[in-house]
């Protein structure tokens, strides 16, 4: 990265990974808007935009009315809900209410959609754009979870990055994403790694190895494009 300053927009930032994002990417001269819907603790010189990303074109609104017309270098979409009963021998998608998967296409995916379409313009002020969508290997081909939704969103979040590219080309800006295994995602980004390695047996993915990919794609070029990096975790055989 050069020395100039940069302006990140980070979605989902009040816990996990999103968190974690904020903390360790932004250096002390950049500029950091975070969106969520409860507000981060402990994360100085953020500018947080409250919203639901559930209601689309209130959480559209909302931060385009904070982001105004400034420039954009760094967008990153961390957003993924799923299920209730995700993930678990609980899971049933047949009991699956409607209000739940609209809930979750509205959040995962509607708002992507048009959170983007209304900041294109401000990432075309950058000299080198960078969108990173946060997805999952339950986006990948054949893997092997039986959540239905969840899975359908983070596919859907594969299509929204293939035609971006195509419509931002012109414009070098980078489209990525990043699909994500199973995340060590209640650890602090200051817990040690060794003691995260240990506690969790090696089967969760530090959150600080997510962070060494997003610093790689925002260190790339604008003549670079980076499509997607697949990260599972070593031991998951779900992929």
């Amino acid at each position: 990265m050069n020395n100039s300053s940069k302006t990140f927009l980070i979605y989902g930032v009040s816990k996990g990974l999103g968190k974690a994002i904020v903390q360790a990417v932004p250096r002390p001269i950049d500029t950091v808007y975070g969106i969520s819907r409860s507000q981060p603790q402990e994360i100085p010189n953020l500018n947080w935009i409250c919203t639901n990303l559930s209601n689309p074109e209130q959480a559209v609104s909302d931060v385009k009315t904070a982001i105004g017309q400034q420039k954009i270098d760094v967008l990153i979409y961390n957003v993924g809900i799923w299920e209730q009963h995700a993930f678990s021998e609980d899971y049933n998608f047949e009991k699956i209410s409607a209000v739940e998967i609209t809930q979750i296409i509205n959040t995962n995916i509607s708002t992507c959609i048009q959170s983007i379409q209304s900041l294109i313009e401000n990432l075309r002020l950058s000299d080198n754009a960078k969108i990173i969508l946060i997805g999952s290997t339950w986006g990948v081909d054949n893997h092997n979870g039986k959540e239905l939704v969840f899975s359908a969103t983070k596919f859907a979040l594969r299509g929204i990055a293939q035609s971006l590219r195509e419509i931002l080309r012109e414009h070098l800006i980078g489209v990525s994403v990043l699909n994500l295994g199973y995340l060590a995602s209640e650890y602090e980004i200051d817990k040690p790694i060794q003691d995260v390695l240990e506690e969790t047996e090696n089967s969760l993915i530090p959150l600080t190895d997510v962070i060494q990919a997003i610093h790689f794609i925002i260190s790339t070029s604008k003549a670079t494009c980076v499509k997607e990096i697949l990260m599972p975790a070593m031991l998951d055989q779900n992929v």
